[in-house]
């Protein structure tokens, strides 16, 4: 599904328009996701490790504009992908219809403005709209700044998978499982 469009004014006045990216911004969200796990640890990849195909992000972007329930909430400098924000249905088995699951990025730039809590703000409220009755997501340890943020939304802090994520300096980073119960 898609998103209605709003907009979004950072501290130095500048308008971001929140919308859900489609298929037709299969190679913004590539480039976004690419940036970003470029510039921070706290995205699942690496660059190294490639990126889906634009194929792939194509089909994805259609499912996800196609479906009931799942949507992205994408936020925009002008034609530029600065910060995306998926929500997804967890399995579509009977028991797991009330669950979906959360992931986010924004470009360090736009970080500690607001922006992601007023996006935080959409999906919640878009979540509760389509049936979902908890968002679940799992953010790294020392992502503070990300907890915060999710803490002030409502997310809790839920269990914790040890060394989740193993560096390329061959640290590792637990894993904190938080979800919101709408």
């Amino acid at each position: 599904m898609r998103i209605e469009e709003q907009k979004y004014i950072l501290p130095d006045g500048r308008e971001i328009t929140i919308k859900s990216a489609g298929p037709e911004d299969a190679m913004k969200v590539k480039l976004h996701r690419e940036r970003a796990s470029a510039e921070t640890h706290f995205m699942a990849r690496e660059p190294e490790d490639g990126q889906f195909s634009l194929e792939k992000i194509t089909e994805i972007l259609g499912n996800i504009a196609e479906s009931d329930r799942d949507f992205m909430v994408s936020a925009y400098d002008g034609d530029g992908l600065i910060g995306d924000l998926g929500v997804t249905l967890i399995r579509p088995h009977i028991k797991y219809l009330h669950r979906a699951y959360l992931g986010m990025s924004i470009r360090q730039k736009y970080t500690g403005m607001g922006l992601g809590s007023f996006m935080m703000k959409i999906a919640l409220d878009q979540a509760k709209a389509n049936g979902f009755e908890q968002v679940e997501l799992g953010v790294y340890s020392d992502n503070d700044r990300a907890r915060h943020m999710y803490k002030k939304m409502g997310f809790k802090e839920y269990g914790m998978n040890p060394r989740a994520f193993k560096l390329k300096d061959g640290t590792y980073r637990d894993e904190i499982i938080m979800a919101n119960i709408l």
